[in-house]
């Protein structure tokens, strides 16, 4: 379906960021982590080049905390790293500008919150295979500021007009309804509640296994539409019964409680103005046209 936005009006202006290098805090000296169980484990984190996790693949099962897909980028300013990832949105086109890889594109596929801050871009594999750490990647940012003149209550967040207009979707007596792969209950919201929805990530609790295949949410994709049910996201992230919002599974799962798979909040309204229908494989993968 064809839902006219405000997509003509908007601002596109170029940010940048250089390939994030995986980092591990100084202090405690020990670099290990716990899992929701209290044991120690190290394993890949966030940042860097991935080479063999993509959109599209399980967002279950690796032995990783909170991977990104692909590429990890990141402003070293704060504040210019801040508008990165304000303005960055999914479905947006990355070029790289430095390095092996000079001139290849990719597409913005999701954010990365607090104490990372990075933006997550899909490149192909051979693509990745020549980028280092420290390529500049810029993004033409374009979509802050999206509306939907139907839907004026519906507020978008970190998503291009572009994949807008690719997700299954419909009106009806004036709901926004979007084609989901499933719903997160409220309380299986984690990691990111209470924190600006503007950029970053919102993790889903996933250390109830069985909890987790009850709502059908074992089976996630990187790259998966879902629903977030009873969470307000206009300006930060919090409960709110009745209200809704949209995410897009964009970090691997982990195993630290409070972390399971982090999704990018692309809308969110906040008494029922918008609401989700089942669209079994809704991936931006497939939307995209990023598999091989």
């Amino acid at each position: 379906m064809t839902l006219t936005t405000n997509a003509a009006d908007l601002v596109a202006v170029s940010v940048m960021g250089q390939v994030a290098n995986p980092s591990l805090s100084g202090l405690p000296a020990e670099p290990y982590r716990l899992d929701a169980q209290g044991r120690a484990f190290l394993w890949p984190t966030f940042g860097g080049i991935v080479y063999n996790v993509s959109v599209g693949d399980s967002a279950f099962g690796w032995s990783g905390d909170c991977v990104h897909p692909s590429v990890s980028i990141a402003h070293p300013d704060a504040n210019k790293n801040r508008g990165l990832n304000v303005f960055a949105c999914v479905g947006n086109e990355a070029l790289i500008a430095s390095g092996a890889a000079k001139g290849a594109r990719g597409v913005v596929t999701g954010k990365s919150g607090r104490f990372s801050d990075q933006v997550i871009v899909h490149f192909d594999v051979e693509t990745r295979r020549k980028i280092a750490v420290d390529d500049r990647i810029l993004v033409k940012s374009e979509g802050v500021g999206l509306s939907l003149p139907k839907c004026p209550d519906v507020a978008f967040k970190s998503l291009s007009a572009t994949l807008f207009d690719k997700l299954p979707k419909r009106l009806e007596d004036g709901v926004l309804k979007i084609g989901v792969v499933a719903t997160v209950p409220p309380h299986m919201v984690g990691a990111g509640a209470g924190l600006t929805s503007e950029g970053g990530s919102l993790h889903m609790q996933s250390t109830d296994r069985a909890e987790l295949a009850a709502h059908g949410l074992d089976k996630l994709r990187l790259g998966d539409v879902v629903a977030i049910a009873d969470t307000d996201s206009r300006y930060n992230h919090g409960y709110l019964r009745g209200a809704m919002s949209i995410g897009i599974v964009g970090q691997t799962d982990g195993p630290r409680a409070g972390y399971g798979p982090g999704m990018t909040v692309v809308m969110t309204a906040p008494a029922g103005q918008l609401a989700a229908f089942d669209a079994p494989g809704t991936n931006i993968a497939d939307l995209l046209e990023l598999r091989p």
